[in-house]
Order: structure tokens, then C-alpha cells, then sequence
């Protein structure tokens, strides 16, 4: 007896309804994600061409904002692959936002220093090369990245600082109207009773005398009051001419304590 012949068409008649319509979706989800990379890929291209027409716009910056552009699309096209094949994106992005509200959290502090990572890309208060203080962190920057500021100092010395840190505080660049680098800044407390004339010339003496001082431009020491309790303060500005700034640094503390006739004059 021969087995009856199945009948393949009407098999694929019966299946057609629910096989067309995934083959449809899935074509249709190809089509997005190729439009939605190329779209991805164009707008990265023209957000970094537009920032680079702008002269404040660093190139670590514009590449930082091009790929957001990037991947903001990418995200959609995404989303949209989902919804072609009937999942509810909005609970989806309800989701993603939770989460990254919980990563935000978390990474608070990282956040935070790329921000102001960024804020420093923008307005540039220093530059690749230019001399800096900072949080009493003085010396040379050599990089500046989204997260961290890198300065090397006069002997070396490789210091890392949060761009929080950087931004959140005083800076003082060196370089930016042409003044000395590395100009050392000594301040003594003085009693009001200290005879101003003979611990100034004393002082500028030492300071005249010092080999390791440069002559140009020539040392300064001058009187000041403090800000926060209006002590009277005497104020020694000097450029290092050779060696390490702040040994010489303290030379000039060590021989002023030793100049004065009187300590209780600091």
C-alpha cells in the first residue's frame, strides 16, 4: 500500500499567514539597522566637522560630543528594531532610564569630574605646555583628559589631578600673559611691631645674594595683609635660576628665619 503523497502546497498555504508576516518584520528590521547606521555613521561625521569650525572646540572634545551623536542614534534605530518585532519599548526605556539613574548614582563622583572634564575642553583656562597652580599642585600640563588633569612638576614629578578638583578651585596660570613659570611665592607672618624698613632690606639682601635666584626678572619683597585675618604678611617673589625650586625655597626660609635679629619678627 503507498503512502499518500503530502500535499507540500497546501502545507505552505496554511503556513504562509504566519510566516510572511516575520519575514516581513525581519527585512524591515535589516532595512532600519543598515539606514540607522549609516545615519548613525553621517551624523558623527557632520556633528564633528560642525564643532571643528568652532576654535574653543577641542578635538578630544569633539570626538567626545560626535560619538554621543553617535550612539544617541544607534540607540533609537535599536529601539525601533525592538518595536518591529512587537516589543513594548516604552517599559523598555523606562527601564534604561532607571538604570542609568542608578549608574548615575553610583558613579557620582566619576560623573562629576567629567563634567567638569568637559566645562575645562570649553573654555580652556590652560593649554598643552602652560605652567599652572592649582590645590598647591604646581608644574607643567602635559594632558588634559575628560577625567583627570596631568601636570609634571619642576623636578619631575608626575601629579594627577581630578578635573573636580581643578575646576572647583583657584587656578593660577603662569603662562597665559607672558609672566615668568615657575616664579616661587614666599610669605612671612609679621607682628605689627616689626620694624618694616630693616627686615625688608634684610630680606632682600639674602635674597640678592642667593646664586640660585635669577636677577631677571629681579626678585621682589613686599608687604601684604592676609585676606582671612589681615595679618601683616611679607611677601618674597623670586624665579629659580638653577636646581630644584623647592629646596631653594627653603634655603630662603632658612636664612631669612636666621637674618632676622629678632624670630618673634615672623
Amino acid at each position: 500500500m503507498l503512502n499518500p503523497t503530502p500535499n507540500v502546497t497546501g502545507e505552505f498555504a496554511h503556513a504562509a499567514p504566519l510566516i510572511i508576516p516575520w519575514v516581513l518584520r525581519l527585512f524591515g528590521a535589516i532595512m532600519i539597522i543598515v539606514i540607522g547606521i549609516w545615519i548613525s555613521g553621517k551624523g558623527e561625521y557632520l556633528t564633528a566637522r560642525a564643532l571643528g569650525r568652532t576654535r574653543h572646540f577641542d578635538q578630544m572634545l569633539r570626538d567626545f560630543l560626535a560619538n554621543i551623536v553617535r550612539y544617541f542614534i544607534l540607540t533609537i534605530t535599536g529601539l525601533t528594531v525592538l518595536s518591529q518585532f512587537g516589543v513594548q519599548t516604552t517599559s523598555l526605556v523606562a527601564v534604561i532610564g532607571a538604570a542609568s539613574l542608578a549608574i548615575g548614582l553610583a558613579l557620582q563622583g566619576t560623573l562629576s569630574n567629567l563634567a567638569a572634564g568637559v566645562m575645562l575642553l570649553i573654555f580652556r583656562p590652560f593649554k598643552i605646555g602652560h605652567h599652572i597652580n592649582v590645590g598647591g599642585n604646581a608644574g607643567t600640563v602635559k594632558e588634559l583628559t575628560l577625567f583627570w588633569t596631568e601636570v609634571i612638576t619642576d623636578d619631575n614629578i608626575q601629579i594627577i589631578i581630578p578635573n573636580s578638583s581643578v575646576w572647583g578651585q583657584a587656578l593660577k596660570n603662569l603662562t597665559t600673559y607672558g609672566g615668568p613659570v615657575g616664579t616661587v611665592e614666599i610669605r612671612f607672618p609679621l607682628t605689627e611691631t616689626a620694624p618694616l624698613s630693616d627686615t625688608r632690606d634684610k630680606i632682600r639682601k639674602l635674597v640678592d645674594a642667593n646664586a640660585n635666584i635669577a636677577k631677571t626678572p629681579p626678585p621682589t619683597v613686599l608687604f601684604d595683609r592676609s585676606a582671612a585675618d589681615n595679618t601683616l604678611l611679607l611677601v618674597v617673589k623670586f624665579l629659580p635660576s638653577a636646581g630644584n625650586a623647592d629646596t631653594i625655597k627653603s634655603e630662603v626660609i632658612e636664612q631669612a628665619q636666621a637674618a632676622l635679629a629678632t624670630p618673634a619678627a615672623l
